[in-house]
């Protein structure tokens, strides 16, 4: 007898859990009531993100009462209805935490998920987005097109479904080409870097992790070499085979700190082992809407060919985030140190431009 008792105390306690269970997943995705009739509201009507980006709580009063001999886990007064997005700071004056600390959500296999859980660097010039800078360069009074093209998905994920603050482990793919252009009638392809990486990260709470393995090499244009006859027999092979460990941390929902450290197990043309990175980004969290937001962006680039200088690159302008973590941006981007054009790798440039940004 108490063998059985135990039985049906285990087995009614499980019971009682997978109850709770699918009615958490009611509340969090909105969905109709697990017993009887679904209520009719405002539920599925269009989210003005412009209004609220963090989701919208419906109250009682916009919803259309239900008929009596409707069964209800909870009763209508006291049972929540959610509309929009999954509320990641629920105040948006820029102060709630990053993680809403009532979200259980399991742990599930993914395949391509939606979003990226360690964010590329805004400010960081060699991260794969697409992008567009003209800017102008105060020693030699020369004039630019910094141009990048690439991108970043999600291979696989063990973690949970968030759009913008996923937790959990991801394998991603990127690969980006960063090319140089003259600002004149000709538009002269001068020089290309060229970067391909696997990265797996891990995020829990307010931390991201980052372990890749990463390919750059650098080359000469072609029109650049025509131009200039004798210049291929000048140009270096500056060749980058790396491991890359990084961490970034939000102590705020407007503040990311992030820093990473990269050693070569392969180089040429110049090229040393170590370079470290770090930064910080400011904007607001979570999906902006049509509005956007301003933001300021701020990256140190370290390197160990240039006696550990570098460079450092400071963003500001106007940002738009979507529900899945990406975001447009324009704004001014000015540049102080060693090329970032990695076959000038030497080459000290001071520069102040515009920019058009999407990014992963």
């Amino acid at each position: 007898m108490v063998r059985r008792a135990g039985f049906q105390f285990v087995v009614r306690t499980c019971a009682l859990a997978f109850l709770l269970g699918l009615g958490c997943a009611h509340i969090s995705f909105g969905q109709a009531p697990l017993f009887g009739s679904p209520a009719v509201g405002t539920t599925d009507a269009p989210i003005n993100l412009d209004e609220n980006p963090y989701g919208t709580f419906v109250p009682q009063s916009t919803m259309q009462p239900v008929p009596p001999s409707s069964a209800w886990i909870a009763t209508p007064a006291t049972q929540p209805q959610f509309a929009g997005p999954s509320p990641y700071y629920a105040d948006p004056a820029w102060g709630q935490p990053v993680i809403n600390p009532c979200d259980n959500q399991p742990w599930t296999w993914q395949i391509l998920p939606r979003s990226i859980i360690y964010h590329s660097y805004l400010a960081g010039l060699h991260e794969p987005r697409l992008g567009i800078v003209v800017e102008s360069e105060r020693h030699s009074h020369d004039s630019f097109w910094d141009g990048t093209l690439g991108g970043r998905a999600g291979l696989l994920r063990y973690g949970t479904t968030d759009g913008i603050m996923p937790q959990g482990w991801q394998l991603d793919v990127e690969a980006a080409a960063m090319v140089r252009l003259t600002f004149d009638e000709i538009r002269d392809f001068e020089t290309g870097d060229y970067r391909v990486g696997i990265p797996l990260t891990y995020g829990i709470d307010n931390w991201q992790y980052k372990f890749a393995v990463y390919h750059l090499s650098s080359h000469l244009g072609d029109e650049f070499a025509i131009a200039h006859p004798g210049s291929l027999a000048n140009r270096i092979n500056y060749v980058r085979d790396s491991l890359v460990f990084g961490a970034s941390y939000y102590p705020q929902p407007w503040m990311r700190l992030y820093g990473e450290a990269g050693w070569c197990f392969h180089s040429d043309g110049g090229a040393e082992p170590w370079e470290f990175q770090f930064g910080t980004e400011l904007s607001q969290a979570g999906a902006t809407g049509f509005h956007g937001t301003p933001f300021l962006a701020v990256n140190g680039h370290l390197r160990q060919e240039v006696d550990f200088g570098g460079d450092v690159t400071l963003e500001t302008g106007w940002l738009w985030r979507n529900e899945t973590g990406q975001v447009m941006r324009m704004g001014l981007e000015y540049f102080n140190g060693k090329s970032s054009q990695f076959q000038t790798f030497d080459r000290f440039e001071q520069q102040i431009g515009f920019g058009l940004w999407y990014d992963f």
